[in-house]
């Protein structure tokens, strides 16, 4: 990254135009603001400034402006995806993406299981392995 240069905060999510999540479960948090730009949204949701949740995605209106942070993805039990053409949905990847990259010490995922359909062994277990 060059001097002067800022990194776009975008990069980090996941783009889904005329999208957006509707929370089934009620403990699901939700928080919006009038915000100009989906630049300046993403920037809010990657630090949870003023947030009192972890913001794992963010819906933009194009048409009010207003920006939904969200505490869930489309991933996550007790959501439904809806078609609506005033939003796009931007899920932050670390939550949405299922790989794992070096030794996965950031991994945010939901595969539990190998490919052959065994139990992972949790990071902070031992057993049966040493890691």
């Amino acid at each position: 990254e060059g001097k002067g240069k800022r990194r776009n905060p975008l990069h980090d999510f996941r783009k889904t135009g005329e999208l957006m999540l509707i929370k089934i479960n009620k403990t699901l948090e939700v928080k919006t603001k009038l915000l100009n730009t989906t630049e300046q949204c993403a920037k809010r949701c990657s630090r949870n400034k003023g947030l009192s949740f972890t913001c794992k995605a963010f819906a933009y209106d194009r048409v009010t402006k207003r920006c939904h942070w969200l505490s869930f993805n489309s991933l996550t039990n007790g959501v439904r995806k809806k078609q609506d053409h005033a939003f796009d949905l931007y899920e932050k990847k670390d939550y949405v993406r299922n790989c794992i990259i070096g030794k996965g010490a950031d991994y945010k995922g939901t595969i539990s299981v190998t490919k052959s359909g065994i139990q992972c062994q949790a990071w902070n277990s031992m057993i049966p392995h040493e890691h």
